[in-house]
């Protein structure tokens, strides 16, 4: 199964942190699972971190480092992804999860996340 984390979820699975829900331990490290990472993950750390957001302890540079080194696959935005998210209902006004949902209903994948709104786009997306 091809997993898909929100950029929070995959900065808890890299530091095992304790808001990493046991459910999501568990798709992330099920044996017939494949782990993504967005580039809009990464286009997120660099924002944010640069902006000096508490939530986002490390730069872009350092996760996707950290992202490669756990085995995690980097998925590209692709034209597809980015046109889809013009038919999205509005749910959610972040561009970034927007754009993560976009990706996981083109590939397909499973999208993990901690956003019970970001859940309503689909049954594709998993509140963890």
């Amino acid at each position: 199964m091809n997993v898909l984390l929100d950029t929070h979820v995959a900065l808890w699975a890299l530091t095992d942190s304790p808001r990493l829900s046991e459910r999501a331990r568990e798709l992330i490290t099920a044996p017939r699972s494949t782990v993504w990472v967005s580039t809009v993950s990464v286009w997120e750390i660099a924002i944010k971190h640069a902006l000096g957001r508490g939530d986002m302890p490390i730069g872009a540079e350092d996760a996707l480092r950290f992202f490669r080194r756990a085995g995690y696959r980097v998925l590209p935005i692709e034209p597809e992804h980015a046109a889809a998210v013009e038919h999205l209902p509005a749910h959610h006004q972040d561009p970034f999860d927007r754009l993560l949902v976009s990706q996981a209903l083109i590939e397909p994948m499973r999208l993990l996340t901690h956003d019970a709104t970001v859940a309503r786009y689909s049954d594709t997306v998993v509140t963890v």
